[in-house]
């Protein structure tokens, strides 16, 4: 091979002292291998280029290839009877959800049965409890009020499109029109830079997330055991004056509209009541 190279670049050398120096024949030689060799170059650089995207698209694809048994689902339950039921109902949907997709059952938790924890209801207090039972084996803790219907496999396509080890706080996005006393007044000059999740369409923290929280908290106890609004609260704790990440609004999760991509949907089985001077009869909605 070697020898065959050097044969052609001798040949060559001779093919231009043979030609005179008027001879426009040498010049075009070297231009013209000059763009072989240039082209040969790019297509080396691009043949790489797209190796490295491949190799970079299949490591993003194998690193959030996570599977059911990584979401860890908390209904936002309550104890009375009629709430507690809803919420079982939920959990046996997610669970025969799950089962059908042929994967290992994930944790589905009714946020009434953890209440032991002080103030469980308002949740940030529980952060250390799955950081520490968690953290191990779990990508996501994804949150649902009991009326949220959910199909599971939708959700575990869209939390599958993040980076579960990263820093996340997803949902679906609201925002104040206008400041308000509720809300302390927070962002009065442009309150709708502020997004904060509805609860009734799920939301989701990602575990390295949770336990940067849980290291917070263990540093500096909650400030005050009194609260008006509970979604914007936890969202103003997890932003932290920019010290932490905004809530990342996700199309599929979804309240009003059923809509084909969407992997939650927000219900209500409450009864409907008028508030007038009078009792009347509720009629369910």
């Amino acid at each position: 091979m070697e020898r065959t190279e050097m044969y052609r670049t001798t040949q060559s050398r001779r093919s231009l002292r043979d030609h005179s120096p008027d001879d426009p024949v040498p010049e075009l030689f070297v231009w013209s291998s000059a763009v072989q060799a240039f082209a040969l170059a790019s297509e080396e650089v691009k043949k790489e280029a797209t190796q490295s995207k491949n190799l970079e698209k299949s490591d993003i694809s194998r690193r959030h290839d996570i599977d059911l048994k990584e979401i860890v689902f908390v209904i936002q339950s309550q104890s009375n009877s009629f709430h507690a039921k809803t919420a079982e109902q939920l959990k046996n949907s997610i669970l025969k959800q799950s089962a059908s997709l042929a994967q290992e059952l994930p944790q589905v938790l009714l946020l009434h049965e953890l209440s032991k924890q002080e103030g469980a209801w308002t949740i940030l207090p529980l952060l250390p409890h799955f950081s520490v039972t968690y953290s191990r084996n779990s990508s996501w803790i994804f949150f649902c009020e009991e009326e949220t219907r959910i199909q599971v496999p939708k959700l575990l396509e869209t939390l599958r499109r993040y980076d579960p080890s990263k820093e996340w706080f997803l949902g679906k996005a609201l925002h104040d029109e206008e400041s308000t006393i509720i809300h302390h007044y927070a962002f009065s000059e442009n309150p709708s830079v502020f997004k904060y999740p509805d609860f009734a369409a799920g939301w989701a923290l990602s575990l390295p997330l949770v336990n940067k929280l849980t290291k917070r908290l263990k540093r500096e106890a909650l400030k005050s055991d009194f609260t008006i609004d509970l979604k914007h609260e936890i969202a103003l704790y997890i932003w932290d004056k920019g010290d932490g990440p905004a809530l990342t609004p996700v199309p599929e999760l979804c309240t009003d509209s059923v809509d084909a991509r969407c992997a939650t949907t927000g219900h209500s089985s409450l009864p409907l009541c008028v508030s007038t001077g009078r009792k009347l009869p509720c009629t369910p909605k």
